[in-house]
């Protein structure tokens, strides 16, 4: 009778956690759309049985319609994630090591400009301390999309996966191989083009046979690269991700970016249909497959012990100009432990015009939140007090 009563007290006490948890969660929420302002934004609960999902705000600000369950986003930087689970994959068959040279597989591609193909690896590139710059700053992708006028003239141009490593090298390195985190989406257009080098097939067909069909997920894909727009349901995209007119994006650094954006309170721009041909692995997914994805990623359920321990084996991010609290893996990002009062916390992300997509799992795999808003990043508080309600925890606190 005493176990039977202490049992069913436990029950009680977690069911009201998880209730706790909801609306704290829910409370973010509508924060995030009263005060930032995010036009629209969800979160996807699971944990063990427990499913929970949240909605504030609109997924379409002309005609009112809520957001829903389901809905297909673009993941953003989050398919440097999908990139690196392919290469660890490869390794684990023999067919390459992340330790190889570039020139390994891409001979001369790297030889320019200050870099050294045969000492920066793959592991380089995956970890972001290859010392490649900041590709996503180069004006001559910038300016295509820098301010309002120059996003509605170029919204639809197609970047060659040539262009992309050309860009990559356009700028001499930040610092040596190994020497220092400076996060680079050059490194993942590299890393895409070792794959298909090794494979013979294209990003697209080894996503699909290497993490897709295995863990089923039904709503995710790679973007052609001539396709601009979504399957419904989806929200729309709206950002105010522009410069002040009048400035010289090469100007522009990682330091100064956010002094020279918009002035706030501008009416945002329908960013839905835009080509992302530039952005690493171009992926789409949905809330529960992303949450399906980095749980198998966090917990070890779909790479060997040997390339799961490569994953997680993570970088500071000091000084790098990216995330608070957040130390860098293989495409991914791990919550810093003293941020987090010990609680292992792992996710994958990413943000541009239109676009905010984060995932975070426990350790195991067993409990996460993915978290989606239809414009691009605001404040770091929208991720940090989604997972602080989630999890029960007070980063840096």
């Amino acid at each position: 009778m005493q176990r039977t009563f202490h049992r069913v007290v436990r029950i009680l006490n977690e069911a009201g956690a998880a209730h706790m948890n909801d609306t704290g969660v829910q409370r973010v929420l509508d924060w995030a759309v009263a005060e930032l302002p995010v036009p629209g934004i969800v979160a996807d609960v699971r944990g063990g049985e427990r499913r929970w999902f949240g909605a504030a705000g609109v997924a379409d600000m002309a005609t009112g319609a809520p957001r829903r369950p389901g809905e297909y986003a673009h993941t953003g930087s989050g398919g440097k994630a999908f990139i690196a689970t392919v290469l660890l994959s490869l390794e684990a068959e023999g067919r390459l090591s992340i330790d190889d040279p570039v020139n390994t597989w891409l001979p001369g591609v790297l030889d320019r400009n200050g870099y050294d193909g045969d000492r920066t690896s793959i592991r380089h590139l995956l970890n972001n301390t290859s010392g490649l710059f900041s590709t996503g700053m180069a004006p001559e992708l910038t300016s295509r999309y820098a301010t309002r006028a120059g996003f509605v003239r170029h919204r639809f141009d197609t970047v060659a996966a040539e262009d992309l490593l050309r860009l990559t090298v356009s700028r001499p390195p930040v610092g040596r191989p190994g020497e220092r985190f400076e996060y680079s989406n050059g490194g993942f257009y590299l890393a895409e083009a070792v794959i298909e080098k090794v494979t013979g097939n294209s990003l697209a067909e080894e996503i699909d046979r290497r993490i897709v069909r295995p863990l089923g997920l039904t709503g995710t894909y790679v973007r052609s690269a001539e396709d601009t727009g979504y399957p419904d349901p989806h929200p729309r995209a709206y950002s105010t991700l522009f410069y002040k007119d009048g400035t010289d994006p090469a100007a522009v650094t990682p330091e100064n970016w956010e002094s020279v954006m918009e002035e706030p309170g501008l009416e945002p721009l329908d960013v839905t249909e835009f080509n992302t041909s530039w952005v690493p692995a171009n992926v789409i997914s949905t809330t529960d497959d992303m949450i399906t994805f980095v749980g198998a990623l966090a917990g070890g359920t779909l790479l060997p012990a040997a390339q799961h321990r490569e994953m997680w084996t993570t970088v500071s991010t000091e000084g790098g100009n990216w995330m608070p609290y957040a130390r860098y893996g293989l495409g991914l990002f791990e919550f810093d432990e003293a941020a987090t009062g010990g609680l292992t916390l792992r996710g994958v992300g990413g943000s541009y015009w239109g676009c905010l997509f984060y995932t975070v799992s426990s350790a195991d795999g067993d409990h996460a939140v993915s978290l989606q808003t239809n414009t691009e990043w605001k404040s770091w508080d929208v991720l940090f007090k989604v997972v602080e309600a989630e999890f029960g925890i007070s980063l840096g606190g």
